[in-house]
């Protein structure tokens, strides 16, 4: 997938002001950002949803504003929100879905690949909101997609069904499948994503993987500990020339640390917006 100089207005409202983006096959790539940053947007047009104002889009080797058929068979959608057919059975609900594509997936083998054996005959409506989510994505890849798009995936999660989900998506990842999904949840960036981008006011403000977005592997690391004389904190480059340096000396609560993506991500929000 490859993206350049993506442009996209509401009325005098700029909310995609020049992306830049190259997916590559294979690849977890994910989108963060907070509210109103155009994640959605430029999700919704990569997706073929949404018409661009300006630039270039290629996805699958295709623009999605002109793609066919045939190519949104290649492509799996996840929508933040999904309506169900709550009377329907879980295996239901899939075979139906599998009817309108020319390859589909095996229903049982999909339902098993995100975690639904033990709800296949359950109704729609008696499922859980993480099991719900977990069939919005077997409904996603019921079409044997080369790439998945999973936006705002685990919105409203509790802690241990974003685990779950989690693993459903780090399963098709390992399976080869190309994953591109917009979140705000750090963690999730951190466990799922090989590269991220972040975007504030419709810019791509800094792109890289978990260790080098913004610089992240550059920063000064932070020493501090406890020893007889009080508290101390030293920022510098070489945390090992500042250890060695400590040898010897009786020594508490010693600890070495890199800034985290959060405060890597706070500033670059900060400095964005």
């Amino acid at each position: 997938m490859e993206v350049h100089g993506l442009h996209k207005n509401y009325g005098p409202q700029q909310v995609v002001a020049g992306i830049d983006l190259t997916v590559a096959e294979g690849e977890v790539f994910a989108l963060l950002g907070p509210n109103g940053a155009g994640k959605t947007t430029t999700i919704e047009i990569l997706e073929g949803h949404r018409r661009r104002d300006g630039g270039t889009v290629r996805v699958l080797g295709s623009d999605p504003e002109r793609a066919d058929r045939r190519w949104r068979a290649r492509v799996g959608i996840v929508l933040q929100e999904v309506g169900d057919a709550g009377d329907l059975t879980v295996r239901e609900v899939v075979r139906h879905f599998a009817r309108f594509y020319p390859d589909p997936a095996d229903t049982d083998e999909l339902i098993e690949l995100c975690g639904l054996t033990a709800q296949r005959h359950a109704r729609v409506a008696t499922l859980s909101g993480g099991q719900r989510r977990r069939l919005d994505v077997a409904l996603g890849l019921v079409g044997n997609p080369e790439l998945l798009f999973l936006d705002e995936p685990t919105t409203g999660f509790d802690p241990e069904a974003r685990r779950q989900f989690w693993g459903v998506v780090r399963n098709l990842a390992a399976r080869g499948l190309t994953v591109v999904l917009t979140t705000h949840y750090l963690q999730e960036a951190e466990a799922l994503a090989d590269r991220l981008a972040v975007l504030v006011a419709g810019r791509v403000v800094a792109e890289g993987t978990v260790d080098t977005l913004g610089g992240r592997d550059r920063d000064l690391a932070v020493l501090t500990w406890r020893d007889a004389t009080g508290d101390h904190r030293v920022r510098t480059p070489d945390p090992s020339r500042e250890l060695r340096a400590l040898a010897g000396t009786q020594v508490t609560d010693l600890r070495v640390s890199r800034p985290s993506l959060e405060d890597v991500y706070l500033d670059l929000i900060g400095a964005g917006s």
